[in-house]
């Protein structure tokens, strides 16, 4: 059986600010309809590595393609199959969330805009609220409608950097599964988290960033195998090694 191509692509990937060297060749590719997880400490270029397949910035080496386009030949490309939900919600404020939805529709130019954001006002738990300023969402709502508003186009790929980066624990497990139900309907979903039972929650396929290289990758299964531990923290602490490049937000 013929193996579909990967939908992202990440070939000796490299980048430098000033002469600090934070990518220092990284290698992997992502399935498409998979949910990736990329894990690193704090600093080790997680969002760097985001920032540059979503086009915002240029490499110093290699080669990468999302959806098939080279993204630093075709960014335009990219961008139109791709959107990206960063650590903090981009919404407005003043206006309601049936409104940011329906902003984003006509952004967008789709011919079935309003029929969308009420589709995702309700995938999203948002109804209730869709006549409801922003400013008077909670934090887990405000996260919900951003996802909700980056899904507008029906984007085959969606970056999500730490997407869950502080929501209380009811409001992260919510997010969880409409993290799951996206990559359910067939959207490829490349994560990165500072949560390691997320990733092993919800990743397919879990990468380690460390010291500028991927030092390891494979499911949490064969993470845990490879280095010999029972839980994927204890994989992670053996894999970049205990001193080295640990961050104390993985133990929250």
């Amino acid at each position: 059986m013929n193996q579909p191509k990967p939908i992202i692509s990440v070939k000796g990937l490299r980048k430098s600010y000033k002469d600090k060297e934070v990518l220092k060749g990284v290698n992997f590719f992502v399935k498409p309809g998979k949910i990736f997880a990329l894990l690193g400490s704090n600093g080790a270029g997680k969002t760097t590595t985001v920032r540059i397949l979503a086009t915002l910035l240029r490499p110093n080496g290699g080669r990468t393609s999302v959806c098939g386009y080279d993204v630093q030949l075709e960014p335009d490309s990219v961008r139109r199959c791709i959107s990206l939900t960063g650590q903090y919600a981009a919404v407005d404020e003043v206006l309601t969330g049936r409104e940011n939805l329906r902003l984003i529709g006509a952004l967008l130019h789709l011919p079935n805009g309003k029929q969308k954001a009420e589709a995702l006002l309700t995938t999203f738990r948002l109804t209730d609220a869709g006549n409801q300023r922003v400013s008077t969402y909670s934090g887990g709502m405000r996260r919900r409608l951003d996802i909700a508003m980056s899904l507008m186009g029906d984007p085959p790929v969606i970056f999500l950097d730490e997407p869950t980066t502080g929501l209380d624990p009811q409001n992260r497990i919510a997010m969880w599964d409409t993290i799951k139900e996206m990559a359910a309907g067939g959207t490829t979903i490349f994560l990165t988290t500072q949560y390691l039972e997320e990733a092993e929650y919800l990743a397919n396929h879990i990468a380690i960033l460390d010291q500028g290289v991927i030092t390891a990758e494979g499911t949490a299964e064969d993470l845990k195998t490879l280095a010999g531990t029972e839980t994927l923290e204890q994989a992670f602490l053996t894999i970049i090694g205990e001193t080295g490049g640990w961050d104390h937000a993985y133990r929250n």
